[in-house]
């Protein structure tokens, strides 16, 4: 699978599944403009890539504020064009029980991990539509979005939210052949940004190992 010629915007791509995936991204030959808040483990992961040849940018962005977002969508079309994919894989959680919870970690986990892609994705797809492109949009749920999680459950609604927007998405945008589709991890190393899914969309992928198929 291979992404030549393609640009890629990736989230949380200072760690985790998002460092993992632009490395991918990057090493399949996609040009990738990496976000995240964390400027240190995005130096990281844009050094790793730099090391194997892959070319890359580092955006440091935090996804709950909207001026950011707007500022980001103009640095990556300043740099890189117009993106044929965006994985939005930023995230955050705090697992304790609802009634530990308080006001300000709900309100972040709202504009993180359910706002931030709405944002970013809004963001990007008014230049992706106003100059007739297609794209590929891949969102990073969890399965506590399907079927809930102890301990996790303000976050589950957030990524629940995800899930829901993913769905709808796809339906506004197939017109214009933008797939959009969502990945509930745990580990995965494939995805739906290729080619070859261009006739999936609207989609859920659940990647547990079958630890929550009862759901």
């Amino acid at each position: 699978m291979r992404f030549d010629n393609k640009v890629a915007v990736v989230t949380g791509a200072a760690s985790g599944i998002g460092r993992a995936i632009a490395v991918a991204m990057g090493e399949a030959g996609a040009s990738v403009a990496a976000v995240d808040r964390n400027e240190a483990g995005l130096t990281e992961t844009v050094g790793t890539m730099a090391s194997v040849g892959s070319r890359a940018t580092p955006h440091v962005v935090d996804l709950a504020d909207p001026t950011a977002v707007s500022t980001l969508r103009d640095e990556v079309l300043a740099a890189h064009g117009v993106p044929d994919i965006i994985v939005n894989a930023a995230g955050f959680d705090r697992v304790e029980p609802f009634m530990s919870n308080d006001d300000a970690l709900w309100q972040a986990l709202v504009a993180v991990n359910f706002l931030g892609p709405v944002r970013l994705t809004h963001a990007f797809l008014e230049t992706i539509l106003a100059q007739g492109r297609t794209a590929k949009i891949v969102n990073i749920a969890s399965d506590a979005g399907r079927v809930g999680s102890l301990g996790e459950t303000v976050y589950a609604g957030t990524k629940g939210g995800v899930i829901a927007f993913t769905k709808s998405l796809a339906r506004e945008m197939a017109r214009h052949q933008i797939n959009v589709n969502c990945v509930c991890p745990g580990p995965t190393d494939t995805f739906f940004a290729s080619d070859d899914a261009s006739f999936i969309t609207g989609q859920v992928l659940s990647v547990s190992g079958g630890l929550t198929m009862a759901g």
